[in-house]
C-alpha cells in the first residue's frame, strides 16, 4: 500500500482555529546603547529575531533629548528642526513599522523624554528657544533632577506641544497606539513653581502662591491632578483616532512615582484612562522582583488587572539579566495572573543567544496580546518571490541572475520588446492593502520602473526609480482595496524604460492597512479557505515552529485533488524522506515531522528542505533543525 496510508494517523484535514495564547510579549527599542535604528538593515534583521523568539509588541523610541526620531513637520515648524541628526536623511520609525508589520509585531511609538527636554544640557534648543518653556524649581533655577532638564508640564504650551507631535505620529503613520513613561505625564515634585504654573494655581485658589513646600499634600495633589487632566486629554485624542488604537503608558512604580514625579498612576487606572500598564519593576533579583510586583499589583484593583503588564529590566549598562532570571521573571507573573511583560531593552537579547533561546522557549505558543480580545490586528504580510510557482509568472525575455535580492536570485531584461512580469496573491480578507516591492537600487537598474496595481473594481500605474540609493528594499508602490480570492495584484512592464538599462523583478509583499481597514475582524491567520471550506489555490506555507527540534508542522493547500508527493531533502540535494506520495482530495493539511529519515534514523541539525510537488504545482521552502 502507498506510504500515505502508514501516514495517515499523522495527516489531518484542517477543521479548528489555530488556539494563540493572549499574551503581551514586548520589547523596547532604543538610539541610546544600541546601533538597532541606525540602519534600515538592522531593523529589519530585529524583527525577524524579535518574531523568531516569540515578541509580538515593540516600543520604538520617537522623542529623545529634544528631538524627534522621525521627520516631523511639528519640529520643523517649531524649532526649525525635522529629526534628531543622527538620523537626518531617514525615517527610522517609518522602518520599524513596516518591518515589524511585515513580520506581525505590533508598533507603538514610546515618547521616551514626555516633558523632559534635555539631558545636563540647560534645558537644550526647546528651552534655549522657548525659555517660558522651562520647569522651575522653588528657588528659580531650571527644573533638574537627576541629569534630566524638565519643561513645565503643566503649562498649555508645553502640553498642546507633546500632544500635537502624538497626534501627528498617529496621523502620519499605521502605528499600534502610543506610549508614555516614567517622565510622561510627570514632572519632579520640586517643579512647578514656573510663572505660568503658578499663575494658573493663583487663579484657581484665589490669588495665593503656591507653598514653597515642594512635598505639600495638597500642592502634590494638585500638581498631579494637572498631569492626570493632561493624559485624560491624551486618551481623547487618541481613542478619536478609533478604539483599536491602544494608549500605553509605562510609569515608575507607585506610590513611588507619586511621590518623586507627581505620577498618580493608580487614579489613571481606576479613572480607566489606559489600556496597557506596564509599571517599571527593574529589579536583578528574584525576591526584589517578586516583591515589587506585588507591591505593584496591590494598588490594581482585580477587574483592572486586565490592563497590567509587568516592566522587566533586561540590561543596564554592563548588567545583563540572566537567563534564570529571565524564567523566573515570567513564571511569577504568570503565577500572579499577570498576562505579558515588556523588557528594557532590545540589545539584551542580542548580547546573550542563550537568553534569547529562553525567551523563546517560554515563548513557544503563538500569543496575541490581550488587549486584542482574542483578535489578530497586525497579521504577518504575505510575499511572493519572483520564482514562487503558481503566484509569479512573466511574458517576454527575462533572465535569471544570481544577484542578492530578497533573497540569491532575481529576474531581469533589458529586452527592447515588450516584457511584463505578474504577481497574483491569495487575498484572505476584503480589506485595503499596501503593496510594496523590494527594490536593490544600482546605476545599472532604470529610472522608469512601470509598477501597475490591480484593485477590487480599479486599477493603477506609478513609475519608481530602481537605481535611486533611496529605493533600498521594500518600496511602497501604493494601496489597493482588494476583495478574497486568488488575484492578479501587481504587474512590471519595461514600456518607459531607457536603452541599455534594467528592469528589476525581485519578490513583491501584500500588507493589511489598519488605517484604512479597522474593521476586518481576523480571529485564525492560519485559515486558508474559502467560504466554503475550500482552497482556491495551490500553496506550500512555511512549517511552524522554525527552526526546531525535535518535531515540525508542514501545512499546504490543493486547490484540486490529485496526486501528491512531500519530500525533505538535505543540502546537498539528497532525498532523506518522503512524507507523502499519494492520492489526496482537494482542501488543506497539516503533516508532523520528526526529524527522522525514511528508515527511523535522527537527521543531525542543519538546513533542509522540503518540496510539494502535484501536477504542475511545486513549491520548495527551507527548514532548520536544531538539536
Amino acid at each position: 500500500m502507498k506510504r500515505l496510508t502508514a501516514l495517515f494517523l499523522a495527516l489531518f484535514m484542517i477543521t479548528a482555529s489555530a488556539q494563540y495564547k493572549n499574551e503581551m510579549r514586548a520589547v523596547w527599542l532604543t538610539n541610546v546603547d544600541s546601533n538597532v535604528l541606525f540602519s534600515d538593515t538592522e531593523i529589519a534583521k530585529a524583527m525577524d529575531f524579535l518574531a523568531s523568539v516569540g515578541v509580538n509588541v515593540v516600543f520604538p523610541v520617537v522623542w529623545n533629548k529634544g528631538y524627534t526620531l522621525y521627520p516631523s513637520q511639528v519640529m520643523q515648524n517649531t524649532f526649525g528642526v525635522s529629526i534628531i541628526p543622527q538620523f537626518a536623511g531617514r525615517d527610522p520609525l517609518e522602518k520599524v513599522i513596516l518591518e515589524g508589520h511585515r513580520v506581525g509585531i505590533e508598533v507603538i511609538p514610546w515618547f521616551e523624554f514626555g516633558f523632559s527636554s534635555s539631558y545636563s544640557l540647560n534645558g537644550g534648543h526647546i528651552v534655549a528657544a522657548k525659555p517660558h518653556w522651562a520647569g522651575k524649581d522653588n528657588q528659580g533655577n531650571l527644573l533638574v533632577k537627576n541629569g534630566f532638564d524638565w519643561l513645565s508640564g503643566i503649562n498649555p504650551e508645553v502640553q498642546d506641544f507633546m500632544i500635537s507631535l502624538i497626534t501627528e505620529v498617529m496621523d502620519k503613520y499605521d502605528v499600534d497606539g502610543v506610549q508614555g513613561d516614567d517622565r510622561l505625564p510627570a514632572m519632579p515634585i520640586e517643579g512647578g513653581y514656573d510663572s505660568v504654573t503658578v499663575s494658573i494655581y493663583k487663579a484657581e485658589n484665589s490669588g495665593s502662591n503656591p507653598p514653597q513646600n515642594p512635598y505639600d499634600l495638597n500642592w502634590k495633589k494638585w500638581r498631579a491632578g494637572k498631569l492626570n487632566s493632561f493624559l485624560a486629554r491624551l486618551r481623547d485624542t487618541v481613542k478619536v483616532r478609533g478604539d483599536q488604537m491602544i494608549l500605553s503608558v509605562a510609569p515608575s512604580v507607585y506610590p513611588w512615582g507619586y511621590d518623586n514625579y507627581l505620577q498618580d498612576s493608580k487614579s489613571w487606572i481606576d479613572s480607566s484612562l489606559l489600556d496597557n500598564f506596564i509599571p517599571q519593576l527593574y529589579r536583578q533579583d528574584i525576591v526584589s522582583y517578586r516583591y515589587e510586583l506585588g507591591l505593584s499589583l496591590n494598588y490594581v484593583p482585580q477587574e483592572k488587572r486586565n490592563i497590567f503588564f509587568a516592566g522587566v529590566l533586561a540590561k543596564a549598562g554592563s548588567y545583563v539579566m540572566t537567563p534564570s532570571l529571565l524564567s523566573q521573571s515570567v513564571r511569577e507573573n504568570r503565577f500572579r495572573g499577570v498576562a505579558g511583560e515588556s523588557y528594557f531593552f532590545y540589545e539584551a537579547f542580542k548580547a546573550n543567544s542563550v537568553l534569547a533561546d529562553t525567551l523563546k522557549a517560554l515563548y513557544s505558543d503563538p500569543a496575541v496580546p490581550p488587549f486584542r480580545n482574542g483578535k489578530i490586528w497586525r497579521p504577518k504580510a504575505e510575499l511572493i518571490n519572483e520564482d514562487s510557482t503558481g503566484y509569479a509568472s512573466f511574458s517576454g525575455n527575462w533572465v535569471r541572475s544570481n544577484v542578492q535580492g530578497y533573497q540569491t536570485g532575481i529576474y531581469w531584461t533589458n529586452d527592447t520588446a515588450d516584457a511584463e512580469f505578474y504577481y497574483n496573491f491569495d487575498v484572505k480578507w476584503e480589506a485595503n492593502y499596501d503593496v510594496y516591492a523590494y527594490m536593490v537600487p544600482n546605476f545599472i537598474f532604470t529610472d522608469f520602473a512601470r509598477y501597475t496595481l490591480y484593485g477590487a473594481s480599479d486599477s493603477s500605474t506609478t513609475v519608481v526609480s530602481q537605481r535611486n540609493s533611496a529605493n533600498s528594499r521594500w518600496v511602497k508602490i501604493g494601496t489597493v482595496y482588494l476583495t478574497p480570492g486568488n488575484k492578479r495584484v501587481i504587474k512590471i512592464d519595461n514600456k518607459d524604460v531607457e536603452q541599455g538599462k534594467y528592469l528589476l523583478a525581485d519578490a513583491v509583499m501584500l500588507m493589511l492597512n489598519r488605517k484604512l481597514s479597522p474593521d476586518v475582524v481576523i480571529t485564525d491567520i492560519r485559515n486558508e479557505e474559502t467560504e466554503s471550506g475550500q482552497p482556491v489555490s495551490y500553496r506550500l506555507m512555511q512549517n511552524y515552529p522554525n527552526p526546531f527540534n525535535p518535531e515540525t508542522t508542514i501545512r499546504f493547500s490543493l486547490k484540486n485533488s490529485g496526486s501528491a508527493t512531500l519530500k525533505i531533502y538535505d543540502l546537498l540535494g539528497r532525498e532523506v524522506r518522503t512524507l507523502i506520495n499519494g492520492e489526496l482530495q482537494s482542501g488543506s493539511y497539516s503533516i508532523n515531522f520528526d526529524s527522522k529519515n525514511d528508515f527511523g534514523g535522527l537527521l543531525s541539525s542543519g538546513v533542509y528542505f522540503y518540496t510539494l510537488k502535484t501536477g504542475d504545482f511545486s513549491s520548495t521552502k527551507k527548514m532548520v533543525l536544531l538539536r
